[in-house]
């Protein structure tokens, strides 16, 4: 019924889009590994629902299960869970009082370049439009409104590589990380108010690299930062702020926007 591509939610896709499809009352459109279902009524608005169909990596938690009425596994909460709602909407909802459109993208827990939502909104926008959209993330059942913007910020340190055995003739590039932890560990965030809604900014290490062997001085770590800044910022003032706070170390840096 789709065109298959080869990518580790096409599988998923597939599964919806033929049960949506199926159902008679919705117009299901495949883009790429994304898939739009929607409601044509002729109503005079529309809401979006979307929710993204991969998960962060597995993490000894690849095998689901059921604790009471809780269900734990990889992907339960962020998002598969909000996913299996919009499909049980999208199923029992032939006559809703506004058109209503499902969407449901690809490679949202990665760069943004890779985006399923964006290419939607590069390739077929139309599919996007309506009065109001409600994403499925975990809130615990509460309604949040706005997002927050991200920028990813790779910090480069260099030293000067040497035996361990004649460590003082080298300079430990990891050792460095020591200052740049500490302040960042010491962050106080942000936490504008906008337009009534109260938003909690973050800056995180969330990964490290390093080293060459056991008997080696490192003469490089890169230390990945992930900032998540309100919208009262843009993507170029929220780098600016990341690079203000860690002037004192000499680094260069690499941004990802999302």
């Amino acid at each position: 019924m789709f065109p298959r591509r080869a990518s580790r939610e096409a599988a998923l896709v597939d599964l919806i889009g033929e049960r949506l499809g199926s159902s008679g009352h919705l117009e299901c459109t495949r883009v790429g590994d994304n898939l739009v279902a929607r409601t044509e009524l002729g109503r005079r608005s529309r809401v979006v629902l979307g929710g993204h169909t991969d998960t962060v990596p597995a993490d000894s938690n690849e095998t689901s299960r059921i604790v009471g009425d809780t269900l734990w596994g990889v992907g339960s909460a962020d998002m598969k869970g909000g996913l299996a709602v919009m499909i049980a909407l999208a199923e029992a909802h032939h006559a809703p009082p506004v058109d209503l459109s499902f969407v449901f993208y690809a490679r949202e827990e990665v760069a943004a370049h890779h985006s399923g939502l964006g290419e939607l909104a590069d390739v077929r926008p139309d599919l996007l439009q309506g009065d109001v959209a409600i994403l499925g993330e975990p809130t615990s059942g509460e309604v949040e409104a706005g997002c927050q913007g991200s920028v990813r910020v790779r910090v480069t340190l260099r030293g000067e590589r040497a035996h361990t055995a004649r460590a003082w003739m080298g300079r430990n590039a990891i050792h460095r990380l020591g200052d740049l932890l500490v302040s960042l560990g010491a962050y106080r965030p942000r936490t504008p108010e906008i337009q009534g809604c109260r938003f909690h900014e973050a800056l995180q290490a969330v990964s490290v690299s390093g080293g060459v062997a056991g008997n080696v001085v490192p003469d490089k770590v890169e230390l990945e930062i992930a900032h998540r800044f309100a919208p009262d910022r843009s993507a170029a003032e929220a780098t600016e702020h990341v690079v203000a706070l860690l002037s004192p170390v000499t680094f260069r840096t690499v941004t990802t926007s999302r």
